[in-house]
Formats: structure tokens, sequence, C-alpha cells
């Protein structure tokens, strides 16, 4: 009988020493990210027409009353800006579930017809029965658990396999679009502004009734997901693997979906389907703190990020002001191509 060999204490270490330089950089970026919101945030409290300096913003918060400042900041900037970080952690855990389980980059929300489906739901009820707020995000909310839902069971066969998956949302997707399109083309053009105001995807006009439902959604949802994230992480070496090592794949994989789903579809609902904040989350998080360890609380971050930063470049960087989701789009739009054209080359993963 062959004797078992020691391990080497050299490899040991060595691995020892590469688990703690990981684990370094992940906090690291983890505190950089974080210090980046605090920022920003601070920037969207304090700028605007009119200028509050950290001390009036403070005193704001505090629940003093400070002449001015306890509308625009209060009332005006504060909701926005929560309603931004919300929407932003939303997006970035949403959509890094869908690229992790799938085991695809391109499984984002985005491009899988779920923003879609709630985008040609509210242009439904804004157009065609003349809805307006609560009413319009919730045929958002409905529709994007409806399509998902339905994507899901047309990609089901034996299991799910993320390439078909991600095929059949393309096409849903672009049938959608095309009912999006058509209801634009015959909307009156009173009703035209506010459903494009809704799908470019905006943050004018937040209020505290509009981060409610998002807040309650990231909460109940956002420790749903993490409660699935071993299971996730072994879903990336494959069912079989998965299977062996004790994971109950398909319960996993419809929780973790519906979890996702349900902070897509109320993020949607609150603010329109800002363009790729879902899809660029996930990648950006992963290449700053690498891929080892849950992906969650780096994506939320950078979601956080795009959504602060696009909006303030949006109502401050030029002479016009643009919705958040025209910042967005302009940024995912050439890193979309840039993927597709490294995934067809090398087939890669995040």
């Amino acid at each position: 009988m062959t004797a078992l060999r020691a391990p080497n204490p050299g490899a040991v270490a060595d691995l020892a020493a590469g688990r703690r330089a990981r684990l370094r950089r992940r906090r690291v970026v983890i505190v950089v990210l974080f210090l980046i919101v605090a920022g920003a945030l601070a920037v969207a409290l304090m700028v605007g027409q009119t200028f509050y300096s950290p001390a009036e913003v403070i005193d704001v918060l505090a629940g003093r009353d400070v002449a001015g400042a306890s509308f625009t900041v209060g009332r005006l900037r504060l909701p926005r800006a929560v309603l931004a970080v919300v929407t932003g952690v939303c997006f970035g855990i949403g959509g890094v579930t869908f690229q992790t389980l799938l085991r695809n980059p391109l499984a984002s929300p985005d491009i899988i017809g779920i923003s879609s489906g709630a985008s040609a739901a509210a242009a439904f009820a804004i157009i065609v029965l003349d809805l307006s707020g609560a009413q319009v995000s919730l045929f958002a909310i409905v529709a994007g658990i409806g399509v998902a839902m339905t994507i899901y069971l047309l990609s089901f066969r034996d299991g799910v396999v993320g390439t078909r998956l991600v095929l059949i949302g393309i096409g849903i997707a672009a049938m959608l679009d095309a009912v999006t399109a058509f209801l634009l083309e015959k909307a009156p053009q009173w009703q035209l502004q506010e459903a494009m105001r809704w799908l470019t995807g905006s943050l004018n006009g937040a209020s505290w009734a509009d981060v409610a439902p998002v807040a309650v959604a990231a909460a109940v949802f956002g420790p749903l997901l993490a409660s699935q994230a071993r299971g996730l992480a072994l879903l990336r070496l494959g069912d079989d693997a998965a299977s062996a090592l004790g994971v109950r794949t398909e319960r996993t994989r419809l929780v973790t979906i519906a979890a996702a789903v349900g902070l897509i579809a109320f993020a949607t609902a609150a603010a329109g389907p800002i363009a790729f904040v879902a899809f660029l989350s996930g990648p950006i998080a992963v290449r700053l703190a690498g891929p080892h360890g849950s992906p969650f609380a780096p994506s939320a971050l950078v979601g956080v990020v795009l959504v602060l930063v696009a909006d303030l470049v949006g109502q401050f960087a030029f002479d016009t002001r643009y919705p958040v989701g025209v910042i967005t789009g302009a940024l995912g739009a050439p890193y979309l191509v840039y993927l597709i054209i490294r995934v067809n080359r090398t087939g890669g993963s995040l």
C-alpha cells in the first residue's frame, strides 16, 4: 500500500498567502467602492441650482429645519439619491445573479427580455389603458415576473442550459421591443412624453412613495439570494458537480431566478429600465474584486456607483439635462459590443 505523502509546507504556505491576498483585494475594493458611493451621495445632496454646505445637509438629515434646504434637500434631492442607491443595488445584484447562474455574461435582464417585458407592459398601461403612477408600476412588475417565468419554462428541457435561455430571451425581447415600438407609434402626443420618460429610465420626480417598494424588495430578495450563495457558487461548476456536492440544482436555480427577477422588476417599476446597469455591474465587480467569493456585495456597490454617477453626469455635465438611462446606455452599448466579440472568441464567462 502506498503511503500518503505529507503536504508540502511551501505549497500550503503559498496557498494560504494567495487566499489572504485575494481576501485583502476584495476588502480593499469593497471599501473603495463604498467611499465612492458615499462621495457621490454627498455630491448629489449638496449640488444643484443651489449649493448647500455639508453642515446644512447634515442638519437636514438630522431632522433640523434649514431654510430652503429642508425642502430642496429633504423633499427633492434625498428621495432621488436614495432611489438611485436602492435601484443600483437591485440592478447590480439581479444582473450578476443571472450571469453567474447561467455562466454567461450576456445573461442579463437587459438582454434576455425581462426589462423589455416590463417596458412593454408599462407602455401598454400608459398608452392604451391611460394609467399612471403606481398602476403602471404594478403592470411592469407583473409583466417582468411573467416574462421571466415564460423564458424559464420555454428554455427548460432536462434542466436549463444558459445558452438556450439567452437565445430564447433575446428572441422574446425582440418581440416585446417591437410591441413597445408599435404602441409608441400609435400614442397621442400627451401620452408619448410620459411613456418615453418611463421607458428611458429616469429618476426625475422621485418621491418616497417610489423608494419604499424597491427598498422592501431589496430587503426581502437580497437576503434570500444571499442564503443561496453557496449553491449558486457550486452551480458554476455544472449541475452534475453541484448535485454531487449536495445542491438541489433546480430548486436553487428557481429560487435564485425568482429572487433576481423580483429585484429587477421592482427596480424597473420605480425608475424604468435604466439601461445596462444590470449588465455592467457584475463584470466590472468581478474584474475589480476577482472571481473568488460571492459577487453580490461588489456588484451591488458597482450598480449604485453607476446609477448615482450617471445621474449626476446627466444633470450637470451638459447644457441639456439627460435622464440617467441615456447616460448608462451610452456607457453600456460599446461594452456590449466588446463583450460579444470577446465571448465569441473565448466562449468566456464573467
